[in-house]
Formats: structure tokens, sequence, C-alpha cells
């Protein structure tokens, strides 16, 4: 069953999520779900608005979340039409596109429309003046010439009114079985006087620091070792593309360590499982993303690894989704 919300009747933060993907940021500020035999309590934010310009994640989107309006296109082109999108929002969140940004790609940042689709986002907040906004990326933002893509990044969401932070934060040290690095950017209104206070870890390499110990592989994805009980979830099923020793995805994964980061575009180099004699499959994808077993990707199996690799993490959503709401309550 696809993981269906409902509102409640007390007061929650209305949330409008740009660059949304399949939602697992938006499952993540949500809350209410389960992963790894572990509850994710529900949180107060609805999100009332999302839009992606990828037609089959929108699609995944509805199936998950029937209660928001998910709206299908380009944001440029939806902002020059003048799109109706909700008033009375609290929290704007988007992770605009970072390929142009990253260490595995051209880098081309800023230079390229792609890469000043955040403008698009610092729109969004200009019109809608949230209380609060967050917006993800990849680690190679803080190294892109120099550092000046998050400069001009944050200076431009500064001069909307905000105060503005950022950190590299990585998902497995919030219980996330995988070594994913992401820049957070927060904002708060600066009329309302409110003080970011930014997300503690939970778990560290080693345990580390009195923290519980990083989630393995094995931890996340072993109990569906036995090919017949996994094809009783969702998406089941994986690439077959051959190993090719020494390219990008080809190595096998460690059990007792968490996972490589799983990438968007992997061309069917997605890495291989450290036991069985294939590739990871997007139901273990989709588990290494933390993503619970009742959330229904509307896809092919390619179609499923990039909606999983183009998500944010939902139980590092659901920590960020602390912080918001910390901050907020203030």
């Amino acid at each position: 069953m696809p993981n269906q919300k409902k509102a409640e009747p007390h007061k929650k933060y209305r949330v409008l999520s740009l660059f949304s993907g399949c939602g697992g940021l938006d499952l993540g500020l949500e809350g209410g779900f389960t992963y790894l035999g572990k509850q994710y309590a529900e949180n107060p934010f609805e999100i009332v608005w999302a839009n992606d310009i990828n037609e089959k994640a929108t699609r995944t989107q509805k199936l998950n979340f029937p209660s928001t309006e998910v709206v299908c296109g380009d944001i440029v082109q939806l902002l020059r039409d003048g799109v109706a999108m909700p008033d009375d929002v609290d929290v704007v969140v988007g992770g605009f596109p970072c390929q142009d940004f990253s260490l595995a790609g051209k880098r081309r940042g800023l230079t390229v429309k792609r890469g000043q689709l955040y403008l698009s986002m610092a729109k969004v907040i200009e019109m809608k003046r949230p209380k609060v906004f967050l917006a993800e990326n990849v680690k190679g933002l803080l190294s892109w010439e120099n550092g000046l893509a998050i400069k001009t990044i944050t200076e431009d969401f500064a001069k909307l009114g905000y105060e503005v932070d950022y950190r590299l934060l990585h998902t497995a040290d919030f219980g996330v079985p995988q070594t994913r690095e992401r820049v957070i950017i927060v904002g708060v209104r600066k009329d309302l006087g409110l003080r970011i206070e930014w997300a503690e870890p939970t778990h560290s390499d080693g345990g580390a620091n009195g923290l519980k110990p990083w989630v393995t592989l094995r931890e996340a994805i072993g109990d569906i070792e036995d090919e017949e009980r996994q094809k009783g979830l969702p998406n089941f099923g994986y690439s077959k593309a051959k190993r090719i020793k020494g390219t990008q995805g080809n190595t096998i994964t460690k059990a007792d360590r968490p996972a490589p980061t799983m990438r968007a575009e992997h061309h069917g180099n997605i890495e291989f499982h450290y036991k069985l004699p294939r590739r990871l499959s997007a139901r273990e994808a989709a588990r290494i993303q933390s993503f619970p077993d009742d959330f229904e990707f509307v896809s092919s199996v390619t179609d499923t690894y990039r909606q999983v690799g183009n998500a944010v993490a939902p139980v590092f959503g659901w920590h960020l989704a602390q912080m918001l709401k910390r901050i907020l309550e203030r």
C-alpha cells in the first residue's frame, strides 16, 4: 500500500515543495512512517503544493501523497505563466538541480541555465515570504569556483530579507545507511527574530562520541537477501548490466559499512550486492535511501533507480524537520 497521508485537525505548518522529485524530503518533513523497524513520528508539517519537471517522479508523488497538489512542469515557465500557488505558506523547501555542481559532473555551475534554477526558488520565497526556507544540494556546491557558487546563492537569498546559514551534513550521521554528503542551506525571515539551530548527529563512524554507530548495509538490506521475500515488496528488480572493472558503479559493496551514494544517473552501473551475484535491486536502493517499504515508485526499474538517486533520504529529511520545528516553535 502507498504511504498515504491524512491531515490532522491540529495546526500544521504549510509547506511548499520545489524540485520535489518523488517526495523523499516531503516524506521526511511529514513523518509518520516506519523504517528498519523504527517509527518516525508524524511532524507538524503539511505539504500543500509540490512541483517537479519529471513526469514520472510526480506520478510517484501523487500516489504517495494523495492530499498534496502536485504540479508537473518547468518551474521557470510556470512562474512566467503566473501559476497559482497556495497562500499563507510557512515553509519553502527545495533541492534545486545539482548536477552542474557535482564533483562527478562537468561542474558548469552558475554558467548554465540549470545551475541557475535556485533563482526560481528565490522568486517563490520573495512571493510567498515564508517564515523559513530550506534548500539542499551536493557537496560540490561548496568548492565550485573556489566557493563562488555558495557565496552567490546565499547572498541572493539573504537579499530577500533572510538570515542565511549553511552546513555540509553527512546522511550516515543521521541513521541513513549511505555515505552521502549534502549541503543544507537554511534561511529565517529577519523580522521574526528566529535563530537557526542545526540538527545534531545521532550516529557516527564506529560509534564515536557516544553516538550510535553508522547503520551498515547488512543491517539495511540483509533481511531481504532472500529473493522470494523481496519479490513481495514493490519495485523489485535490478539492472542486468555486466560488470566492467574500474568504472563507476562497478564495485562490490561492503556488508559492514554504509552503502556508497545512490546516484541518479547510474546508466545501469549501480553497485553490486555484497553477497549475491548481482547488482543492487531498485528496492534495495530505496532501502539504502531510507524509503519505507510501503513507498511505491511508479516507474520501471531504471526510473526507480533515478528517482531514488535524485531524492533526499526521508530519514535525513525527518531530522531536518525536527530542526525546522525547533526554529518555528520559538
